[in-house]
C-alpha cells in the first residue's frame, strides 16, 4: 500500500520548495527567486514521528494567467490535489494576502480534502499580525519560517494526525527507472504513456521538465519508480549557476540512484554526440540500460531501416557493445509494453550472481582457450576468481601479479564471461588483485 501523499500548493514564490527541501533533508526541488521554476510535481519521501509519507512540491498556481506554462502548472497541481491525502496551502506573510491567494483558496475548497493553511516567512513570531489570514476560511493555521526551520515541527505534527493508523514501507523489490536524454527527445511523453496518465508536462517548448520527478507505479504485478529527468544539453550551452545547470545535476543524480536507465533518443535526429556522452556516463556508473529510439512512427522505413539504425548504434556505442535497444512511439504507445519487458530483462542481468565454482570453471575454460600473453619473459597467472557483488556484476581475479594482466587480456576475459553468462544490457566489472591464497 502506498504511503500517504502530502501536497504543497500555493501561488509562486511563497517558499513551497524551501519547505520541501527542509523536510526531505536535501536540495531536491530547485529554489530560485524566478517565478515558475518548479513546473512539474516533485516527489520525495519523508518521515515524522515514525510515520513515513511522500511529500509533493508543485509549481506556483496562477489561475488567471494566460501564460501557457502556468496553465500546464495548474494542470500538474490539480493532479497533485486529486492524489493527495493532505494539502498544505502556503501563503507569504511578507507579501500579505493577494487575489492569487484567494483564487487558490477557492480551488482548494472544492477538493474535500484536509487542507492545512501555512503562513510562511514569519521571521518574528511575537511581532507578527496574522489576523488577516483567518479570512481565508480554513480556521487555525501554522506560522512558520521554512528557511530557518522555525515552526516546521508543529506543522508536521498536525500533518501526520491525518494519516491512517497503519503506514507501509516501500516494496524492497521496487525497480527505479531513470529516463534520460536530450531535451525534446520525448522523455516525458514516454513516462506518461507508461503510467497511463499525464504525470509530467508535455510541451513543444524545450526544457519543460526541469527537475527529476519520481512516480511509483505497478506493471504486471511488479512495483516500479520511474524518474523523468530534465533534458541534458551540451555543457558549453548551459550557463554557470543557472537553473538548467542544477537541473542537469539532478538528472545525473537520478542516474546514480536508478536501477535501470532508459536512454531516449529522437529517431528523426539519430544518435548525437550528446546522446553518446549520456550513455558513457551511465556506463561509467555501472547501470544497465536500454537505448529507446522514440518517434519511430515518424520515420519512413524500408527493410533496411532497423539494421541501419543498429549499425550506427554499434559504431557510436562501441564502448558499451552490450547495449540493447528498442524502437517505440511514445505518442501512439507502440511497443511500450515490450519496453517494460526490456527493463525487467536488463535489471535481471545486472543482479546476476553465480557460484564461485561455476565462475572458476568458466575462467579455466577461457584460459585454456587463450593463455595470458607474456611480457618481458613473465606471464600472468590467474589463480581463482570470485563474484563479491552485483549491480553491476563484479568479478575479482586473484593473480601472481595484477600488472602483468594486459588490458587486451582483461577485455578478452570480460567478453568471455559476458558470453558465458549472457550478460547483455548491463556493464560488468573485472578487478585484478595480487594474491595467492584463496580466502576461506
Amino acid at each position: 500500500m502506498a504511503k500517504p501523499l502530502v501536497a504543497v500548493v500555493g501561488k509562486p514564490n511563497v517558499g513551497k520548495s524551501t519547505f520541501f527541501n527542509k523536510v526531505c533533508g536535501g536540495r531536491i526541488s530547485i529554489v530560485s527567486d524566478m517565478p515558475g521554476v518548479t513546473r512539474d510535481r516533485i516527489y520525495a519521501d519523508a518521515e515524522w514521528l515514525g510515520k513515513k509519507f511522500t511529500l509533493v512540491d508543485t509549481g506556483g498556481i496562477q489561475l488567471k494567467s494566460d501564460d501557457i506554462m502556468f496553465r500546464h502548472i495548474k494542470e500538474q497541481a490539480q493532479i497533485a490535489l486529486d492524489l493527495a491525502d493532505v494539502i498544505l496551502f502556503f501563503c507569504d506573510y511578507k507579501s500579505g494576502l493577494t487575489t492569487e491567494d484567494w483564487d487558490v483558496a477557492k480551488l482548494l475548497r472544492k477538493t474535500n480534502k484536509p487542507v492545512i493553511l501555512v503562513v510562511n516567512k514569519v521571521d518574528h513570531f511575537l511581532d507578527a499580525d496574522l489576523t488577516d489570514f483567518y479570512s481565508l476560511g480554513f480556521g487555525d493555521f501554522f506560522a512558520i519560517a521554512a528557511e530557518q526551520k522555525q515552526g516546521i515541527g508543529d506543522l508536521l505534527d498536525a500533518v501526520v494526525e491525518h494519516f491512517p493508523s497503519q503506514n507501509f514501507d516501500d516494496d524492497p523489490d521496487v525497480i527505479k527507472i531513470a529516463v534520460v536524454g536530450k531535451p525534446n527527445a520525448g522523455k516525458s511523453s514516454l513516462v506518461n504513456k507508461i503510467l497511463g496518465y499525464d504525470r509530467t508536462i508535455v510541451s513543444d517548448i524545450a526544457g519543460t521538465t526541469r527537475d527529476a520527478i519520481d512516480t511509483s507505479f505497478s506493471f504486471a504485478g511488479k512495483n516500479y519508480v520511474i524518474i523523468d529527468t530534465a533534458g541534458m544539453r551540451k555543457k558549453r550551452a548551459i550557463e554557470a549557476d543557472s537553473v538548467e545547470q542544477y537541473s542537469v545535476m539532478r538528472s545525473l543524480n537520478a542516474v546514480r540512484r536508478a536501477d535501470v536507465c532508459l536512454i531516449v533518443m529522437d529517431a528523426n535526429e539519430g544518435l548525437s554526440e550528446q546522446d553518446v556522452k549520456i550513455a558513457g556516463f551511465i556506463h561509467d556508473e555501472g547501470k544497465p540500460s536500454v537505448v529507446v529510439i522514440n518517434k519511430w512512427d515518424l520515420i519512413e522505413k524500408d527493410t533496411h531501416t532497423v539494421e541501419q539504425f543498429k549499425k550506427k548504434l554499434s559504431c557510436d556505442l562501441a564502448f558499451m557493445d552490450y547495449f540493447r535497444y528498442i524502437t517505440v512511439s511514445a505518442l501512439t504507445g507502440q511497443r511500450v509494453g515490450k519496453l517494460m519487458e526490456e527493463i525487467n530483462y536488463v535489471y535481471a542481468k545486472s543482479t546476476f550472481r553465480c557460484s564461485t565454482g561455476m565462475l572458476n570453471d568458466v575462467v579455466t575454460d577461457a584460459i585454456r582457450a587463450v593463455e595470458p600473453p607474456a611480457h618481458s619473459g613473465r606471464r600472468a597467472k590467474i589463480k581463482y576468481a570470485t563474484q563479491p557483488s552485483t549491480k553491476p556484476p563484479t568479478f575479482v581475479f586473484f593473480t601472481n601479479n595484477a600488472e602483468l594482466v594486459h588490458f587486451s587480456y582483461r577485455r578478452y576475459l570480460e567478453n568471455y564471461i559476458r558470453r558465458a553468462f549472457a550478460l547483455d544490457g548491463t556493464p560488468i566489472r573485472l578487478i585484478f588483485r595480487d594474491g595467492g591464497e584463496k580466502d576461506e
